[in-house]
């Protein structure tokens, strides 16, 4: 992974958020057991910035993203307050949900060869999103097509609106995911961890053209992802969940420099960097809690190196905000500066 490129700096102006989630919490309840996804997750989104979820796998941060756009099973219970530019998420019946998704927000998910309809031209599947959502003639549409072929910098874009996902290479299936997403001009952008299935020169390529259509069209994005050098390059800002909860967050700089909580710590401590030829890397022992019970406690403290008897007390450690800007879930740090 390349080095952190510089982003121009966030206003800080207080502005209303594009996103507002607040106690979030999604419990999977099924005939042979109970699992507590999400607890209690507040993020907050500007317009125009890029937020990072970060965290190992079964954190939380797909199904976060996922219960944001109500994507969610049947049997999935959800719990808190959401809302996108003003709407209440929560709030809305089937027929406003189908407007929502693909008109304020869209999703590029993880593996496009599974999120693409393989039956159908990438040229017909961007077509039908704009003429569902914008109401435009056929012609109109795959006009749009063509443009947002060109836009995400797919070569010979005219000839590849004739073409099939399999047609096409892991690369160019995620600049048409990209393409679909953006097809209705969305407010918001989830992001899936869209380039865990490509290799490294590929990945870059996609990382750049993200952040440059961000930029672009004014969009805000959130990113999820595992990859700390992938936070580095797109992110304003980050957030890191474990077992189902925001244990730290602030501005991608200042949390990749000096983070509050044990759990990025051994995160950026786990990382392969330039220069560590015959150095052992430092592990985080033991592994993620089963979630079969909400957390009442610090989740990480089992595995936690400076865990102290306050780490078991009950509700565990409230956010702290010991300067602005930052929080962690953490008995170690101040409460404020």
């Amino acid at each position: 992974m390349s080095e952190v490129l510089e982003r121009p700096a966030v206003s800080e102006t207080p502005v209303t958020p594009l996103v507002k989630m607040r106690d979030v919490g999604v419990t999977f309840v099924t005939r042979d057991r109970t699992v507590h996804a999400v607890n209690g997750v507040d993020i907050d989104l500007a317009a125009g910035e890029v937020l990072c979820i970060l965290g190992e796998s079964g954190s939380g941060k797909s199904v976060t993203m996922r219960a944001l756009m109500r994507l969610l099973p049947k049997f999935a219970r959800v719990s808190g307050s959401i809302e996108v530019a003003g709407r209440d998420v929560m709030a809305m019946d089937e027929g406003k949900l189908q407007d929502f998704r693909g008109g304020d927000v869209a999703m590029i998910f993880q593996e496009p060869m599974t999120a693409l309809d393989p039956v159908f031209t990438i040229g017909r599947q961007i077509a039908e999103t704009v003429q569902r959502h914008e109401g435009v003639s056929r012609a109109a549409a795959d006009a749009r097509a063509l443009e947002l072929l060109e836009l995400v910098q797919i070569p010979s874009a005219k000839r590849r609106l004739a073409a099939y996902p399999h047609e096409l290479s892991g690369g160019l299936r995620q600049r048409a995911m990209i393409a679909v997403a953006l097809a209705c001009r969305p407010k918001l952008l989830l992001a899936d961890e869209p380039t865990t299935a490509l290799d490294a020169t590929v990945q870059i390529q996609v990382l750049l053209l993200l952040r440059r259509l961000q930029e672009q069209l004014g969009m805000g994005v959130i990113f999820v992802t595992h990859d700390l050098g992938v936070a580095g390059e797109i992110a304003d800002r980050v957030a890191v969940m474990y077992a189902g909860k925001v244990v730290e967050g602030g501005p991608v700089g200042a949390l990749m420099q000096g983070p509050l909580h044990p759990y990025p710590r051994g995160l950026l401590g786990a990382t392969v960097h330039p220069g560590m030829r015959g150095k052992r890397l430092t592990t985080i022992p033991g592994a993620p809690p089963s979630l079969e019970t909400a957390p009442t406690t610090c989740p990480f403290a089992p595995r936690c190196p400076e865990a102290e008897p306050a780490c078991l007390e009950e509700q565990g450690p409230a956010p702290r905000r010991p300067v602005p800007g930052r929080m962690a879930r953490c008995v170690r740090v101040p409460a404020a500066g």
